[in-house]
């Protein structure tokens, strides 16, 4: 069967004419389901985990749940007694090291101090020219002393006035240095005045004379205030000591 050019171009064309209108005739019937598989295809896929219920939950046993609840309470009560427990033992030999220091540091400049009021008498009174006038008591009932007063060469040179505390310390056989001075070689007099109660509670002066020759060397004078038993009235006496 022989077929005529035109008629195969002809039926060629209405094929191809035919196949668009098949295709919108089929989106046309279901445009909804063409558009989903569309946006389908260009959207990529994504993993939703699925939703997990209350009562799917792995459920927490009684003692867990006390336990996670302790916790923050046991960390509170911790706290405080951490705060207040004694430093560790390392510590304590540190503090102890340091306080010894300290006190060897005390010790050091006492002795320093001491040392260096020695050398400062030294140098202001030296020994060839050097003076020094105690006053001390010896038992002291009969007298409540009250103040001493010192002449030397009839200049005054001391005036002091005493304490309870300072009169309790005599009667327990303590000195009292009252003046330290300087003097030169030869011949002095000391005159010494004490003022206080006497017996029967009457006001008490009198007074102690002494003459000494100043040497190359020095010199201590000791003022002393002594009871008389058989005259029952106090004593001034002056002893000098080389």
């Amino acid at each position: 069967m022989f077929l005529h050019p035109l008629r195969l171009t002809t039926a060629a064309m209405l094929l191809a004419a035919a196949t668009p209108l098949a295709l919108a005739a089929t989106t046309a019937a279901a445009p909804g389901a063409a558009a989903s598989a569309a946006v389908a295809a260009a959207m990529p896929t994504v993993m939703t985990p699925p939703p997990t219920s209350a009562a799917s939950a792995p459920a927490v046993s009684a003692p867990a749940a006390s336990a996670t609840a302790a916790a923050p309470a046991a960390s509170a009560a911790s706290a405080p007694a951490a705060a207040l427990a004694p430093a560790s033992p390392a510590s304590a030999p540190l503090a102890a090291t340091l306080d010894g220091r300290v006190q060897d540091v005390k010790s050091d400049v006492i002795k320093l101090n001491r040392d260096l009021l020695v050398l400062e008498e030294e140098l202001l009174f030296p020994a060839n020219t050097q003076v020094a006038l105690f006053v001390s008591m010896d038992v002291g009932k009969l007298f409540e002393l009250d103040s001493v007063q010192v002449k030397l060469d009839d200049k005054v040179v001391a005036n002091y006035l005493y304490t309870p505390l300072e009169v309790q310390a005599l009667h327990r056989g303590g000195v009292q240095r009252v003046w330290l001075g300087n003097l030169k070689t030869g011949d002095h007099e000391i005159v010494a005045f004490f003022t206080g109660k006497g017996p029967h509670d009457r006001d008490y002066k009198r007074g102690a004379t002494v003459k000494f020759e100043k040497g190359t060397e020095a010199k201590y004078i000791e003022l002393r205030i002594q009871d008389s038993t058989g005259k029952l009235q106090p004593e001034f006496d002056v002893k000098l000591w080389q």
